[in-house]
């Protein structure tokens, strides 16, 4: 969805793992402070990624041409002392999108998600699988199933979701755009634009 929304609106795409990914390969001072509890195990503290993410956006291509932010935060904040940071940081959110999809369906999608290893082309065994059994449609490249898109792990993901980003919605709830996401993905996008245009997020 969030690639859709970006080739259609030029929208900037910051997801935090790209974002820490990019500060450790280029060794900034971010993120060196990073790899520190990246190369010890550890989970990368809040405020190091929202500063990681106040620096990003600082950044022409997050901009529109008068200067005002313009960005699409993907998987961020998951949690309510990950809001409450953003704010800190003074880059609350104008528009939060929750995509509504039962946990049964969720399921359903994940477990039946293979990927391409060699040109991350998708594929679903049921909902688009290959032409050809377990190969992919576009390079030919025999296609692999994370070994978290087990339904045990991906429960044990929703429960922590419930439990650590539900709360979000109440948080985010003058903001909140509530979408139906178990309909076709062009339906989706279509709501999902319309609502961004509704809110002035996109011309």
């Amino acid at each position: 969805m969030a690639k859709a929304l970006i080739d259609r609106f030029g929208l900037q795409h910051l997801s935090t793992g790209d974002m820490l990914r990019a500060a450790v390969a280029a060794g900034t001072e971010l993120g060196k402070l990073a790899q520190g509890f990246m190369s010890q195990g550890a989970l990368v503290p809040d405020d190091v990624m929202v500063k990681l993410l106040s620096e990003r956006v600082q950044q022409a291509d997050c901009r529109l041409a008068d200067g005002t932010p313009r960005f699409l935060l993907d998987g961020f904040p998951r949690t309510l002392p990950q809001a409450a940071a953003l704010d800190r940081e003074g880059l609350s959110p104008d528009l939060v999108v929750f995509l509504d999809v039962p946990d049964e369906i969720i399921v359903r999608r994940l477990v039946g998600r293979r990927t391409c290893p060699q040109c991350g082309n998708p594929h679903h065994v049921e909902f688009a699988p290959p032409v050809q059994d377990g190969l992919c449609d576009r390079c030919g490249t025999r296609l692999v199933h994370r070994p978290d898109d087990t339904e045990g792990a991906i429960r044990r993901r929703l429960d922590a979701f419930h439990a650590q980003t539900g709360p979000l919605v109440e948080r985010y709830a003058h903001v909140l755009a509530h979408i139906d996401g178990n309909q076709p993905p062009e339906t989706v996008q279509k709501s999902v634009s319309t609502t961004l245009r509704s809110h002035g997020v996109v011309g």
